[in-house]
């Protein structure tokens, strides 16, 4: 296994905060330490340097504090940016921010046509864009990803309402490989996993419920959340390296390394 050098997106939650429920790990009424949280994204971003990747950050907007969550901001591939149309009304203004990122980083930049919310849902594996729908991004929007981008989409049905991102419920770990929990899908999308990754790492409940497989791999090193030995273990077994990073103060908003993490694919095959 060799891992391959990436470029990532990131946003400081300065102004993180759960202050409204649209994700069942929410709740305003549990105090949040945002220093604590800015801490802990430090060392995610920290991280990623030490692999050697290179990060990028986008200024956090007052009055957005899911922003933090990059990988919702858009999807990034072979230099194209397609933005981003988000379910919630409380998350609407972070698609312009992260568009006219984008935009100023010279990258060419297209309009979403339906709800779609970024690599949250949208997962390039190989030759293959694994598309998630059921909860957040529509299924309309896999058309135009298509379109886009010129790779085949294969659509997955979440239908754990915990797991309502793509990314919560798999993770790429590289161009052959996934982990996922099979529960998170439909029977039919279980089914379509099996045929596509037949040597899949197979993650268990213990593991989903602490983000574990909201993870940011190079293809080696799997940057997962601290509190997964099973998850953990199971990935060393397989020879990928897993670096464990405590987000427990982002998990109260639904995130982890993953949703704070958006890779840049901005040549084409990078």
């Amino acid at each position: 296994m060799e891992p391959t050098r990436q470029h990532y997106l990131m946003c400081r939650p300065t102004y993180f905060a759960v202050d409204y429920v649209i994700n069942p790990w929410m709740d305003p009424s549990r105090p949040v330490d945002t220093d604590r949280a800015v801490r802990q994204w430090e060392q995610l971003r920290q991280a990623h340097l030490d692999l050697g990747h290179t990060v990028a950050e986008i200024a956090p907007v007052p009055g957005l504090p899911d922003m933090v969550f990059a990988a919702n901001g858009g999807t990034v591939i072979d230099g194209k940016a397609l933005g981003v149309q988000f379910r919630d009304p409380q998350r609407a203004d972070e698609a312009p921010a992260y568009l006219s990122w984008f935009a100023d980083a010279g990258l060419p930049t297209y309009e979403p046509k339906h709800v779609n919310e970024g690599e949250g849902d949208i997962l390039l594996a190989g030759d293959l864009l694994l598309a998630g729908t059921g909860f957040r991004t529509s299924h309309a929007a896999h058309r135009q990803l298509q379109e886009l981008f010129g790779y085949p989409v294969i659509s997955l049905q979440l239908v754990d309402p915990r797991y309502y991102h793509l990314d919560t419920a798999l993770t790429v770990l590289d161009e052959r490989t996934v982990a996922y929990l099979p529960e998170a899908f439909s029977p039919g999308s279980q089914a379509v996993l099996r045929r596509l990754f037949p040597d899949a790492v197979l993650a268990t409940a213990g593991d989903a419920e602490v983000f574990g497989l909201n993870a940011v791999s190079d293809g080696l090193h799997v940057v997962l959340p601290a509190g997964t030995p099973q998850l953990a273990g199971r990935l060393r077994e397989r020879g990928y390296l897993p670096v464990e990073v405590d987000l427990s103060e982002l998990r109260r908003a639904g995130g982890g390394p993953k949703c704070c993490t958006l890779r840049l694919r901005q040549g084409k095959g990078a």
